[in-house]
């Protein structure tokens, strides 16, 4: 009597997608090292205005927003990630020591427009990478992964950029210094234990912006690129949620602690939720991620400060629910020769969807308070629900 075959085992994660994320986290370290301390160094050390501030991170920002287009297209042209990608992330570790040495704005311009830069070069390529290496049945706990270490990073950083402070008596350069270790770390770890996977050898390089190449991409690929913009609109910066919680009592010396608790439940979501994504239906996924970022939304509208709190953490958990399943979506629904250049047009959709929301965010709370932003957020959310249901069905692969 033959007894029942057992399923294949699911494969693992391949370790060059390990390494992708912690050179991810070694560089969000390095970066928000500097970048949790930065608008305070240049109003207080370099006699900034708060104008200039915001002039150059909008520069900046926008930089970025033009540049990840070109890099996604150019290495689907190419057909190689990895040295776009090792690039990018040069020329953010190169930025860091201009900070250290800045006397004026004007290299804090230069070295956030060139950190900015290499940011838009290394993030379509290195998406696109992980979606080439990733065995397509893990491909949602490979994007999961490498979100959750990079998330790692971003409250890593500022907490060691508060005890350094601390213990060096608030001598921002020497912070920034330390910066430079995990940036350079960051791009020896890609350079030396990252392989691309083999390339045919008789290639013919592709226009991916020639009009029958973009045609290849699919009603579903754009449909995800409707999604993740609405959802970008119901989900605006950050720094809102700082300023709620300030305004609830939270006093300004412990507002990076937002956050920070923010993040931590970020990374410790995303890849459990990105291994789920592999096994159920993403729509569905998706549809309990906006739930839970209702429910954020008016918590926060409240005011009170447990509800804020709670809030805080609810919005953590959203975006590990999402963001890394976003990613995977994409990287399904493109042409594998094409996905540099779906991930380069998704992020630059989600980017200015993001300076959107951001703005509309400012003027509802400038006009009509706090609350309002938070409610319009979770109207923006159930509009998204909607996007999701009209929408070709994604399930595990």
């Amino acid at each position: 009597m033959t007894g029942a075959t057992s399923p294949p085992p699911r494969p693992r994660v391949p370790a060059a997608i390990w390494a992708l994320g912690f050179v991810s986290l070694l560089m969000d370290v390095s970066s928000e090292l500097i970048h949790s301390l930065l608008p305070v160094f240049m109003v207080t050390a370099l006699g900034a205005s708060a104008l200039t501030v915001g002039l150059i991170e909008g520069a900046a920002e926008a930089t970025a927003l033009i540049v990840r287009v070109f890099s996604g297209v150019l290495s689907d042209y190419w057909g190689r990630r990895k040295p776009l990608a090792v690039l990018g992330y040069g020329l953010g570790a190169l930025s860091k020591p201009l900070f250290a040495l800045a006397t004026g704005s004007g290299l804090v311009l230069a070295a956030r427009l060139i950190d900015r830069v290499g940011k838009g070069i290394r993030g379509a390529p290195r998406d696109a990478l992980v979606a080439d290496l990733a065995p397509e049945a893990v491909r949602g706990a490979a994007f999961g992964l490498r979100q959750s270490l990079d998330t790692v990073g971003a409250f890593l950083g500022p907490l060691v950029a508060v005890a350094l402070m601390l213990l060096w008596a608030d001598d921002f350069r020497a912070v920034f210094w330390v910066a430079v270790i995990p940036a350079a770390l960051a791009v020896l770890l890609l350079a030396f234990g990252v392989q691309e996977p083999a390339r045919d050898a008789g290639r013919a390089p592709i226009n991916p912006i020639r009009r029958e190449q973009l045609q290849r991409l699919p009603r579903a690929y754009w449909a995800v690129v409707a999604v993740g913009a609405v959802f970008t609109l119901a989900r605006f910066s950050e720094a809102f949620l700082v300023l709620r919680a300030t305004e609830g009592g939270l006093p300004v010396a412990l507002a990076p602690l937002v956050l920070v608790a923010m993040n931590v439940v970020y990374a410790l979501a995303a890849y459990p939720f990105g291994r789920l994504s592999d096994r159920m239906r993403h729509d569905r996924l998706l549809l309990w991620g906006l739930a839970v970022l209702i429910g954020a939304d008016l918590l926060l509208a409240t005011g009170r400060p447990l509800a804020v709190w709670s809030g805080v953490l609810l919005w953590g958990l959203h975006m590990g629910m999402t963001q890394g399943l976003l990613a995977t979506m994409v990287a399904e629904t493109a042409p594998a020769d094409l996905r540099g250049t779906a991930f380069g047009f998704f992020n630059l959709v989600a980017g200015l969807a993001m300076l959107l929301a951001s703005a509309l965010a400012g003027l509802l709370w400038d006009a009509l308070g706090a609350a309002t932003t938070f409610l319009a957020g979770a109207l923006f959310s159930a509009l998204a629900a909607a996007l999701i249901l009209a929408m070709p069905r994604h399930r595990a692969g």
